[in-house]
């Protein structure tokens, strides 16, 4: 009798841990999707999006309108994560959305710009302005003493054309921002999510439009 409850013990308990491991994976299978293709947190790093986001801030960056999730792992080079199948999910991103995206050689390192042109648009920016297609916009989320330039080049700029299933995409601190302008426009499976809010620190919570 001893004996046959020391093995039901011992069942028990092998029966437990391999509940605890199944629960466990479970929820990093969960968290994994819920990331990949509904919400995110990110933290924004760098000055390029001064006067919408600052560097530091938490944003809330949502998956489920539009997304892409590169299937690589950290520990890859950015030649093989680049090389690496995509999963591209929900719509296409809208002129002015601020996204989450991947720069051509740079791996699967963050970028947070703005979408200026998309597919098929003809981008110019003129004395700091922006002009799509001819037309001129203001873009009022822009500082004017965020327009001039931080390279010879970047106070004036094209015309260019965005390529088909291609998005030219610039940083709100055009003085100080590396994008579309240098890298050229980024291929849709670059987006990798669209910026909703700002979440931290509490006292900055704020829509990002």
């Amino acid at each position: 009798m001893k004996k046959e409850n020391e093995k039901g013990r011992k069942k028990s308990a092998g029966r437990e841990i391999a509940e605890w491991v199944l629960t466990i994976l479970a929820a990093v299978m969960i968290a994994l999707v819920i990331r990949s293709f509904v919400f995110e947190p990110v933290r924004v790093e760098g000055d390029s999006m001064n006067g919408t986001l600052t560097d530091g801030e938490i944003m809330l960056v949502t998956k489920y309108d539009y997304a892409s999730v590169w299937l690589s792992f950290p520990w890859q080079s950015d030649e093989e994560k680049e090389a690496a199948a995509r999963v591209t999910t929900g719509g296409e991103p809208s002129r002015f959305d601020v996204v989450i995206c991947h720069y051509p050689g740079r791996g699967d390192t963050k970028f947070v710009k703005r979408v200026v042109g998309l597919p098929g648009d003809t981008v110019q920016l003129t004395e700091g302005y922006l002009y799509v297609n001819g037309e001129k916009y203001d873009e009022p989320y822009i500082a004017d003493e965020y327009r001039t330039a931080w390279k010879s080049d970047g106070y004036s700029f094209g015309p260019a054309t965005v390529p088909e299933g291609c998005y030219f995409v610039m940083g709100d601190h055009r003085n100080n921002s590396n994008d579309s302008r240098y890298v050229g426009a980024i291929e849709r499976s670059c987006i990798i999510g669209h910026v909703r809010r700002v979440l931290l620190p509490f006292g900055n919570a704020r829509t990002i439009e």
